[in-house]
């Protein structure tokens, strides 16, 4: 038969201030108090963290960023860098590019300029394909977003490459107005029709972005070849019947030698990237019977 006795329960400090019915000391019940709430607010701070940490995760994307600068020593091997950039809807790639050099790495290059899709200077090889970085949503895109340079361009640092072969190309075609006559009167305006206008309105949309020209496969092994911006252009004009026969001749000159329309390949590439839809490749057949059309003789 067990004689061990047991020992009576230890009160909590509770429960003895509850039977007998005394109070604590002011000083003591202050500190317990300051203590419980220290406790709710460490409680508290942590359940925010959490929530914010689980958000990041969430709501942030993963992009990997062709960095390459010449002239610092240990960046002149080419190499990706990752930028973790919180997501809000609407962002766009030019939003994260600009967030991740803003907070990460303010030696981050690349251009950008009006972001409403009408200066071009931001086009970049987004996931695989020429676009423009502004217009680019990222919601659209899967992770990682992988941004580079355009391709078959001499990368100056970063995402930056050098547009002076494409602008050449493009100055190539006398990109501006000439016409033959000018009207009789001073302020009277050089009138076209309304067809007419429909029928270059979609050449005229061109930006001069470059992401055409650098798509173009004929383009990357032919440093000689217009390319179908440079040609859009000439077709802006050539078909504006407001010049003359004989400028629109000079054009196709230009147009039809050994690297002008002849050395499109038909691949719609270059429609098939280019941010202001214009159909280029159509532009660019249309053009080739022109030229056959000029050169014709039935004598």
């Amino acid at each position: 038969m067990s004689t061990h006795v047991p020992e009576p329960e230890t009160e909590t400090e509770e429960e003895t201030r509850t039977d007998r019915e005394e109070p604590l000391p002011p000083a003591q019940e202050e500190r317990m108090r300051e203590k419980a709430e220290a406790r709710a607010d460490r409680e508290e701070r942590a359940r925010r963290e959490a929530e914010e940490r689980a958000d990041a995760e969430e709501d942030t994307y993963h992009l990997k960023v062709f960095r390459f600068d010449p002239e610092v020593e240990g960046k002149q091997e080419p190499r990706f860098d990752d930028f973790h950039v919180p997501f809000k809807q609407g962002m766009t790639v030019l939003d994260a590019l600009i967030y991740a050099r803003d907070t990460f790495d303010s030696s981050l290059t690349f251009r950008h300029s009006c972001r409403q899709a009408i200066c071009g200077s931001d086009a970049l090889f987004i996931n695989g394909s020429q676009r423009l970085g502004c217009k680019t949503q990222l919601s659209d895109l899967e992770e990682p977003v992988r941004v580079e340079p355009l391709p078959h361009a001499d990368v100056e640092k970063d995402l930056v490459v050098d547009m002076d072969h494409f602008y050449d190309q493009m100055e190539a075609v006398e990109p501006y107005f000439d016409a033959d006559e000018l009207p009789d009167g001073e302020l009277e305006e050089q009138r076209q029709t309304r067809e007419n206008r429909e029928k270059v309105k979609m050449s005229t949309r061109c930006i001069w972005c470059g992401a055409c020209m650098s798509s173009c496969n004929i383009a990357a092994g032919n440093n000689e070849y217009l390319g179908p911006a440079a040609i859009n252009k000439a077709y802006r004009f050539a078909m504006d019947e407001r010049e003359g026969e004989d400028r629109k001749q000079h054009r196709l000159n230009i147009l039809e030698q050994e690297n002008g329309v002849w050395r499109c390949q038909t691949q719609f590439s270059c429609t098939e990237v280019c941010p202001k839809d214009i159909p280029l490749t159509e532009h660019i057949q249309e053009l080739k019977r022109e030229a056959v059309k000029s050169n014709l003789k039935f004598w």
